[in-house]
């Protein structure tokens, strides 16, 4: 092809004919209302042949515009192991790759797709990639990273919804409004002693939906203005609201008007008054019976306390002196005596209770967002510079105006009270030219690695223009059509032949014309994010703890990995080893210390709403992998499992290590290797394994450090590492 030739193709990649269409009309496409465009027609007899759905004419019509022809199926083996890291974020077993491997039935497919997204953990893989766009973290940042200590029941709350398959426009209401749209308490039905009703549960989920605004990031200090304080949060809820909810670079109108997009200051801070009725609460999680409960179990309380007392007073007594017989009794006794008014506290150790109480009967809270009194209400004015020591004209809450416009909704809302309310389904309206588009290209672009749009949280005019404007709207319009049901938007998605390509796949013209394969003539190869990773070396190891929810888990560090944590006190280790081997979506999610395995490996910006991950490659990943002795623990109980269920013969050995890590059988040639290596490390090697783990207790200490060597092996693929 001429180089004129080429140019135009690429011009045509940028900038599709339809979205240079719409803005000659003088609106930005992302602006206008989302309009069902037709299907396009496929012509050509190899096309129609590779269509599964709708999605499928769309790709094909773009590719066959540029002259080029997709990829074809992958295999089987690549597509279970794709499917189950894409909707549960975990490797699936030898037996369950077997077992679709197995079924010829033409369901198959479908089939498994229906399974995984029944499994309780595909809320975890999915509320994962929510927690990002919503800027979660278990601390507020800056130099004091003060602890948010209910901040897990939002994430907790977000991994139920998409098991619960929530319609995301309820989704949408119950984060920012769910208390002003379900005003409701936990009052006991008086005929039926200790129950709750079903509604009120679902009405206490929704205001705990809330806590998406309780997790920003926050200055210890500012604690000290008031002024500064409210600024820096309303500054913060509102840029996370456009951020994830429209996609929209709405921060930049804080100090002058944006200089891309129709916003003005004055939509930005009248977004601010919106959210000036609100402040952060924290909602008891119990019934005014069990509040009486625990009033009158409180004198346990007090009497740990004075157990403490004597313990401290008698240490004081003894202090420097060797205990006598009656002294060391002494102390066993007021120990004991401690230990046992502990476990005899309501919800404490013996985990009895409606509600279980955090730390020494403390009362079980979530922060959300609740209404401030009238009287105590801040008006919000236009700030110069966006300077809080500046203020001009005070605002009106309004939305902003261009969008109002576009959805033929007056800007301006009558009054604070119920303004997030207001704002909640004004957003989720069908005609809404923003929210379905955000959250289908974010769907999109956890499946293929890349957004329609691929700026998910600039859908302005600085944000790149789509690649399939007419899919997007499709996709859009047929979402909010089936009531905003997430998983049918993964059953589309996945059931398309598109999703179904090979990702190693390449020809020459497909290298030329779009290298960054922006049209999907193949699928894209994409990295396993930080926490599963985590999750797939402790799931192939068998060691992988599925607990679902509950407060935030702290594994232990090395020495050099705890090192520049200045305050070592906030990062306390659970004290139960079964806690340390959680999903990573469990970990302790500090701003100013990241848990330095996710570090190394991309974990996001917590301080703002992350639209996607950066994928790097740098030796710290590959000196963790290769020794960390955590990784190695796993390695041996990777070993472990693979003697356990293979037996003593070396092939069948490495056989099952291939089929546990990577989901298929090794290839001859890498077989050989394998054996080689394994008799290399064996001859090398004879003292004990540290800490072995059972399934090696019976192996020679050669073999078991061999095996344990091949397995550290299998983690350090990129093969591993990655799904194609």
């Amino acid at each position: 092809m001429c180089q004129s030739g080429r140019f135009l193709v690429l011009v045509l990649l940028v900038l599709p004919a339809s979205s240079l269409a719409q803005e000659v009309s003088g609106v930005h496409w992302a602006f206008q209302q989302p309009v069902r465009p037709e299907l396009p027609s496929l012509e050509k007899l190899h096309e129609t042949e590779r269509v599964r759905n709708s999605i499928d004419q769309f790709i094909l019509k773009r590719l066959d515009s540029v002259g080029l022809q997709g990829a074809p199926q992958a295999d089987r083996t690549t597509l279970v192991r794709r499917a189950y890291f894409d909707l549960l974020g975990l490797p699936p077993t030898p037996d369950q790759v077997q077992a679709f491997v197995d079924d010829d039935s033409p369901e198959a497919w479908t089939k498994l797709i229906d399974s995984l997204l029944e499994s309780e953990h595909y809320g975890e893989r999915w509320g994962r990639h929510w927690l990002d766009v919503a800027r979660y973290a278990d601390s507020g940042g800056y130099e004091t990273d003060i602890y948010y200590r209910n901040a897990w029941r939002y994430r907790d709350y977000v991994v139920k919804s998409f098991n619960d398959d929530k319609p995301y426009n309820i989704f949408v209401q119950e984060q920012i409004a769910g208390d002003e749209l379900w005003p409701d308490n936990l009052d006991l039905d008086p005929r039926k002693v200790y129950m709750v009703s079903e509604e009120k549960r679902k009405h206490r989920e929704a205001r705990i939906g809330t806590g998406f605004y309780a997790l920003g990031p926050r200055v210890h200090e500012s604690g000290l203005d008031a002024k500064r304080l409210a600024n820096e949060t309303l500054t913060d809820w509102v840029n996370t609201t456009a951020a994830a909810f429209m996609g929209l670079t709405l921060a930049c109108a804080r100090c002058h008007e944006h200089k891309f997009d129709p916003f003005t200051q004055q939509d930005y801070y009248s977004l601010q008054a919106i959210f000036a009725a609100s402040r952060e609460v924290e909602l008891p999680l119990w019934t005014p019976m069990q509040e009486a409960d625990w009033r009158e179990g409180y004198p346990k309380v007090v009497a740990v306390e004075e157990a403490r007392e004597a313990y401290r007073l008698f240490e004081t007594k003894v202090q420097g002196k060797e205990l006598s017989p009656q002294q060391e009794a002494k102390k066993q006794e007021l120990l004991t005596t401690i230990a046992l008014t502990l476990l005899k506290l309501p919800g404490g150790a013996a985990g009895q209770g409606a509600v279980k109480y955090v730390g020494l009967m403390h009362i079980p809270t979530a922060s959300v967002l609740g209404r401030e009194h009238p009287a105590l209400i801040k008006p919000v004015h236009l700030l110069e510079r966006g300077e809080v020591t500046k203020p001009l004209e005070q605002m009106p809450p309004a939305l902003p105006k261009v969008l109002a416009q576009m959805t033929d909704t007056p800007a301006l809302l009558p009054t604070p009270f119920g303004g997030r309310k207001q704002l909640a389904l004004w957003l989720t309206r069908p005609e809404h030219p923003l929210t379905a588009r955000v959250f289908v290209n974010r769907v999109w672009q956890w499946h293929f690695g890349r957004g329609i749009v691929e700026t998910p949280n600039d859908f302005g005019k600085m944000g790149l223009a789509p690649s399939h404007p007419e899919l997007l709207d499709w996709l859009a319009t047929r979402f909010v059509a089936d009531g905003w049901n997430i998983k049918n938007l993964h059953r589309l998605m996945m059931n398309s032949a598109t999703y179904r390509q090979d990702s190693r796949f390449s020809g020459e013209r497909q290298l030329m014309l779009d290298p960054d394969n922006r049209l999907l003539w193949r699928m894209n190869r994409r990295r396993l994010e930080a926490e599963a990773l985590w999750d797939a070396v402790h799931a192939t190891a068998g060691t992988l703890n599925l607990a679902i929810g509950g407060r935030p888990v702290v594994p232990p560090l090395a020495e050099d990995e705890i090192a520049p944590l200045r305050k070592k006190w906030h990062w306390v280790v659970s004290a139960d080893p079964v806690q340390h081997t959680r999903r990573g979506i469990y970990v302790l999610v500090r701003r100013n210390f990241k848990f330095p395995m996710f570090e190394v490996f991309d974990s996001p910006v917590t301080s703002v709403s992350c639209p996607t991950r950066d994928v790097t490659t740098v030796a710290h990943q590959a000196l963790w992998g290769l020794n960390n002795k955590a990784v190695f623990r796993q390695a041996m109980h990777l070993a472990g499992r693979v003697v356990k269920e293979s037996g003593d013969d070396p092939a069948l050995q490495v056989s099952r290590a291939f089929k546990i890590a990577l989901g298929r059988a090794p290839t001859s040639e890498e077989s050989d290797s394998a054996l080689a290596l394994l008799k290399t490390l064996q001859r090398n090697r004879t003292e004990p394994l540290v800490d072995m783990p059972p399934g090696l207790k019976g192996v020679a200490p050669a073999q078991a450090h061999a095996l344990s060597k091949l397995c550290l092996t299998l983690f350090n693929l990129s093969e591993f590492a990655f799904i194609d």
